[in-house]
């Protein structure tokens, strides 16, 4: 059973009310479900990244906490912009994205996975398999880690279909425009599991893609500023995250939108090491 969103919407924005005191803080979300996504019945927007800052924000006292839901590939930009204080969604902490994005710590680790028409009828199973037939085309969010993935494999830029969010991408498949679409593994299945046109299918025996002798696994963390006040709040969400953590709270919020204690942040790897890669 999923938690019940802890942001209201309003047209495009999304407002949390917290416990304590504090100046009102900007948050940005992107609409990628299960990480952060608009439950369109109850008009609020929730998810596991959204549920843990509101539960990490709740510790540092905030109370007026208003966000807005805008395309995956925005919220760097927007956060560097001033138009958020953070912005949450699971993001992967990338080198190239830490030379732009101040990130905080992990928050959780995820691998990859494919949609495909029902069927699978080009047996598609892995990444591998995409960039090995140039005839494949796939649909990829604009901006996310899977562009990079394949090309590092060998696929061409020709077979790639972009959309600005997994609703799009989900169409090209079931449309034909595309024969895959590629996602990290919970936003694949979760994308399969809430269709009903019994066009697509989520593939169950995906291979996790290996670039240079390593699996590709990511690990998300909410962003912030590149500012003195933008360092000042990661140092203190830092703080407040890892309470969550060695109390068990950041797991049952994640279990809560189909995540296991496998997703949880790991003990050997940092924020660190992943931006000097």
């Amino acid at each position: 059973m999923k938690k019940a969103g802890i942001f209201g919407l309003l047209t495009s924005a999304v407002v949390l009310a917290a416990c304590g005191g504090g100046n009102t803080i900007q948050v940005g979300v992107a609409n990628e479900e299960p990480y952060g996504y608009i439950d369109t019945d109850a008009g609020e927007v929730t998810g596991a990244s959204p549920e843990i800052a509101r539960a990490v924000l709740q510790k540092m006292g905030y109370e007026d906490i208003e966000g807005t839901v805008v395309d995956f590939g925005a919220l760097i930009q927007g956060v560097n912009s001033g138009q958020f204080d953070i912005v949450t969604a699971g993001m992967d902490i990338q080198p190239e994205r830490c030379a732009n994005g101040n990130f905080g710590n992990i928050e959780m680790q995820y691998g990859e996975g494919i949609v495909v028409a029902s069927g699978n009828p080009l047996n598609i199973t892995s990444y591998e398999d995409i960039a090995e037939d140039p005839d494949i085309r796939v649909a990829l969010m604009a901006g996310a880690n899977q562009e990079a993935m394949l090309l590092a494999l060998g696929a061409d830029e020709s077979q790639f279909v972009s959309g600005n969010s997994i609703a799009d991408n989900i169409a090209a498949v079931e449309n034909g425009q595309a024969d895959v679409m590629v996602a990290t593994d919970a936003t694949a299945n979760s994308a399969a599991l809430n269709n009903t046109s019994g066009k697509v299918e989520f593939v169950e025996d995906f291979t996790q893609p290996v670039i240079d002798g390593e699996e590709q696994i990511a690990y998300g963390a909410a962003v912030f500023p590149q500012s003195e006040a933008g360092e000042e709040m990661r140092e203190e969400y830092n703080d407040a995250l890892q309470e969550l953590i060695d109390s068990g709270e950041l797991l049952e919020i994640i279990e809560q939108f189909g995540f296991t204690e496998a997703n949880l942040p790991p003990e050997d790897i940092t924020m660190e090491d992943r931006c000097n890669a």
